[in-house]
């Protein structure tokens, strides 16, 4: 029983595998009620992901931003805080980029890893500024995230119009080749999938939250603080400065996502109506894979390939692209009750169907053996 237990744990990596059976399930269910073919849909998404190499990068492309996001609210949870603002910060990491990439001229090997920078750092900076308030003013860095995340589009929204606009258009000039950081040689192996070199920096990134977090004073300490502020200042730690640290850690994450998406995707930024989505999906793939840096990984493949792959649901099996988010909602209902998962599935529930039994047997054993 008790091997049971620890297997079904909601730390387990079996809760969110059976959620997401569980949330592809919901789907399909939606599918048949509305007079769709699950079977069908789920067939055409498949093949919309893998059905070639120019989707196959395409799909990667998807989960790039993802891991990022990912990333950056599964570091802000590890160090106490809930960092609703990724939005915000996707937002001018992609506008720090496209500002460097646009009005900077420079040979590529400095002009490339400085419009990364900037665009880091414009995440970093916003994230930071929500630790600022947190950490000096006591602003709860949920209200003030979700602030800045309107602040940031309306922001780039006003330096693109007045500084960076291409004539005619809704959008930003293109930057220079020399600012770009596609891979034309694997894009031309792919099809001609926008390939681009975040992909490599995501996977490092990975590995870069692991080892901070868990290999390093300065992880340690961002942990201490989260876990306990009191304790953590008893010790001698500055709490107010570990807390802006910590966003600002968590938002040069999500200010890569927007980086590489205007220096390795598009090559520009639009004015935008509406937030691109990839901060609050960040949220989703947090939860999922448990805040842990493989976990994030996994969850981010999932939702990217759900994403590319609606479209192929949409066109191969006539089933609307909304259909692939309720899925995407239904995997977060239930990695979110995990609760409900383990009381389904843990192994020793038809105990409870067995108990009348069991304790007659428990009776007679004590009779036999006083």
């Amino acid at each position: 029983m008790g091997t049971g237990r620890r297997l079904f744990d909601k730390t387990s990596s079996l809760v969110p595998l059976i959620s997401i059976v569980l949330g592809l399930l919901v789907g399909a269910a939606v599918m048949a009620a509305g007079g769709y073919d699950p079977i069908a849909a789920y067939r055409s998404l498949l093949d919309k992901v893998f059905g070639s190499k120019f989707d196959i990068g395409e799909t990667l492309r998807q989960i790039t931003p993802l891991i990022f996001t990912g990333l950056s609210v599964a570091f802000a949870f590890r160090t106490g805080l809930f960092n609703i603002g990724a939005e915000g910060q996707f937002i001018m990491g992609m506008t720090g980029a496209t500002v460097v990439g646009v009005t900077v001229d420079l040979p590529a090997f400095i002009h490339a890893p400085l419009a990364i920078a900037a665009g880091a750092m414009a995440g970093g900076l916003w994230g930071a500024l929500t630790g600022y308030l947190k950490a000096r003013r006591g602003v709860n860095e949920v209200i003030s995230s979700i602030m800045l995340n309107w602040i940031a589009l309306y922001l780039s929204n006003f330096i693109i119009r007045q500084f960076l606009l291409e004539p005619g258009q809704q959008r930003s000039r293109m930057i220079h080749e020399s600012a770009s950081v596609s891979l034309a040689g694997l894009s031309k192996g792919m099809d001609y999938a926008r390939m681009h070199i975040g992909m490599l920096f995501a996977l490092a990134g990975v590995a870069l939250f692991y080892v901070l977090l868990w290999r390093t004073k300065q992880g340690y300490e961002l942990r201490a603080v989260g876990h306990n502020p009191e304790a953590a200042r008893y010790a001698g730690m500055k709490v107010s400065r570990t807390i802006i640290k910590a966003m600002f850690i968590s938002g040069l994450f999500a200010g890569l996502a927007g980086t590489f998406e205007s220096l390795g995707v598009f090559h520009y930024e639009v004015i935008a109506a509406s937030s691109p989505g990839y901060g609050f999906d960040g949220i989703a793939v947090s939860l999922l894979g448990g805040n842990t840096p493989l976990g994030i990984l996994l969850a981010a493949a999932l939702f990217g390939a759900l994403t590319y792959g609606s479209a192929g649901m949409s066109f191969g099996a006539d089933v609307p692209t909304e259909i692939a988010r309720i899925v995407i909602g239904a995997v977060i209902f239930f990695v979110a009750s995990h609760g409900i998962v383990r009381w389904l599935l843990k192994p020793d529930w038809f105990r409870k169907l067995n108990r009348p039994e069991a304790e007659r047997e428990k009776g007679a054993a004590v009779h036999e053996h006083p």
